[in-house]
């Protein structure tokens, strides 16, 4: 998902959570592994009803399963639940936003359970619809119906387990008027005619996958196609609005290669869909095989000054298709592992198509970023492992430590493994975790085993706690000994969420007319001095000149020289 950055200051002006540092139960229980889910739909716009049809395939965990608990919003009203394909009818019972189910018998985890619900709901959340817009009584824009589901709006409209360390396969059948078409996940299976002058289609994704990322758009668009290798890209446009296509898109091919190449792992699905939609919240959202973007902000590559951050948001939507489908969190604490290397992916693909100084420029923003967040929201900062991490409070999750903060560490970590090992450490993780659910330590023991060496260090300050170091620089000259001391003092606060002193390996340079000297060092402490000896005076002294730790902050005192 991309947030507008907008978006973010607001939500953070209005939600202001304390951290729940404590908290360590971010995991939910399960009874059931969900299989499937067969999904139809059809809607009543006027109203905006949504009347469904849908079965879920599952099966126990532990042998004498009686009950199957779902997520149902409470606005869902229930025509009947039966035991598929027979039709008993079972007892069912809601309990705020559940559905609890109580089986005509006992179940063995060796079982396979379909549960067939027929039901109807108005979802504030979960499923949008949007007027059509008449000028000069002509529609310039026509009605549509799309869906969000992240991080837990589903359930809004569909019986299901609706959190992402549950992956099933899907298929959905939708019926619109004749004159519409709909936009879903994997496969288009068909599309049939209805006798009341309606049509159905019917998608297939028969990769399993969180149920977050599960969707369909609504409405009117024209389709223009092409390919990368074997793989299908469409983009869905307003009709009339074909010039917008190669302005928005005309790069996607390029991430392709480019995110191919570096994660040596193929583009896992069937095909790739990108649409535009109205009144979208969000810039985009990478639902699986089919990412729904802002039109409003999609529209700005129409103009030079926003065609770089409509390729930043197709590259950032595109890249969830490895880091956050393909390998998806587990739980909302560690959304960061979506998020941030989607982030970091932009900057990759820049680094690839445009050279290092972009890419620099790109982690730079990102740093930026999260430095005016961390700055005008301190009551807001957590860890990037988000101990404070609410689903009810999408607001709260989706903020610049998940995206910027994240994507600058991803960077600090290329740059203290080198090359081989980190892209090796991406490659492993990806193969090792396709189509599962992941967390930090995860990804921790992937980039021990291709760099051989112990991480804990760097996971333990740059993942685990919050905060970033802020650096207070003396400099002192001795012309009699030809000595630079620097003494370095880490000045941010602490706390039992701050270390005290980062461990932060980096390049010192120091300056003269003459000559460059670059040193490397490691600044551990909470103060401390390090000294060299130079041929001369020094001009001027840089910390970390590599960049390779943006995150930081660098106050240099004026040099002081000792005769």
């Amino acid at each position: 998902m991309r947030i507008l950055l907008p978006l973010l200051t607001f939500f953070a002006s209005v939600f202001s959570a304390p951290n729940v540092s404590g908290h360590e139960a971010f995991d939910r229980a399960r009874s059931f592994d969900a299989q499937h889910y067969t999904i139809h739909l059809s809607f009543d716009r006027k109203y905006k009803k949504v009347f469904g049809d849908s079965t879920i395939k599952l099966k126990p965990l532990k042998d004498n399963f009686k009950i199957v608990e779902l997520d149902a919003h409470a606005r869902i009203r229930f025509r009947s639940v039966k035991l598929a394909p027979l039709g008993t009818p079972l007892k069912f019972r809601k309990v705020k936003n559940r559905v609890l189910i109580i089986l005509d018998r006992p179940y063995r985890k060796s079982d396979l359970i379909s549960l067939r619900f027929v039901y109807e709901t108005k979802p504030k959340k979960g499923i949008y619809f949007v007027d059509a817009i008449r000028k000069n009584k002509r529609t310039a824009r026509s009605a549509q119906i799309w869906t969000q589901g992240e991080s837990q709006e589903t359930h809004h409209w569909l019986p299901s387990f609706d959190f992402p360390s549950d992956k099933a396969t899907t298929e959905q059948f939708i019926t619109v008027p004749s004159d519409e078409i709909v936009i879903g996940n994997g496969e288009l299976a068909s599309s049939n005619y209805n006798p009341d002058g309606t049509i159905t289609f019917h998608h297939k994704m028969d990769i399993p996958h969180s149920l977050y990322l599960t969707s369909f758009v609504v409405g009117k668009y024209l389709k223009i196609s092409e390919k990368y290798k074997n793989v299908p890209l469409n983009y869905y446009v307003y009709p009339g609005q074909e010039s917008l296509v190669p302005k928005a898109y005309g790069k996607t091919k390029d991430m392709f290669r480019i995110y191919e190449q570096l994660t040596k792992v193929s583009y896992p699905y069937n095909k790739y869909d990108q649409t535009i939609v109205a009144k979208f919240g969000l810039g985009g959202m990478e639902n699986i095989t089919a990412t729904t973007l802002s039109d409003s902000e999609v529209m700005l590559a129409e103009f030079d000054f926003g065609r770089g951050v409509v390729e930043d948001l197709v590259a950032h939507e595109l890249a969830h298709s490895w880091f956050g489908n393909l390998v998806t969190c587990k739980n909302w604490a560690e959304l960061w592992l979506n998020e941030g290397f989607a982030t970091f992916m932009e900057a990759a693909y820049r680094e690839k198509m445009y050279g290092r100084k972009d890419y620099l420029r790109k982690i730079s923003d990102d740093a930026g970023t999260y430095f005016s967040y961390a700055s005008g929201f301190p009551r807001q900062q957590h860890a990037l492992f988000n101990r404070s991490a609410d689903p009810a409070d999408d607001e709260t999750m989706f903020d610049p430590i998940a995206y910027q903060k994240g994507s600058a560490v991803i960077h600090t970590l290329r740059e203290e493994l080198g090359e081989k090992a980190f892209w090796q450490g991406i490659t492993l993780f990806l193969n090792r975790y396709k189509f599962d659910n992941v967390e930090s330590a995860d990804l921790q023991k992937a980039f021990q085993e291709t760099s051989g060496r112990d991480l804990k260090w760097f996971f333990d300050q740059w993942v685990r706690a919050e905060g970033y170091p802020q650096l207070s620089v003396g400099q002192t000259y001795s012309a009699r000994t030809k000595t630079l001391t620097l003494n370095i003092r880490q000045s941010h606060k602490t706390d039992a969420d701050t270390p005290a002193a980062f461990r932060l390996p980096m390049e010192i340079e120091i300056r003269s007319f003459s000559r460059r000297l670059t040193k490397p060092v490691i600044i551990d402490k909470r103060q401390q001095l390090l000294a060299f000896k130079l041929d001369g005076k020094p001009d001027r002294v840089v910390l970390d000149s590599g960049y390779q730790i943006p995150l930081k902050t660098v106050s240099m005192s004026k040099m002081v020289i000792r005769r």
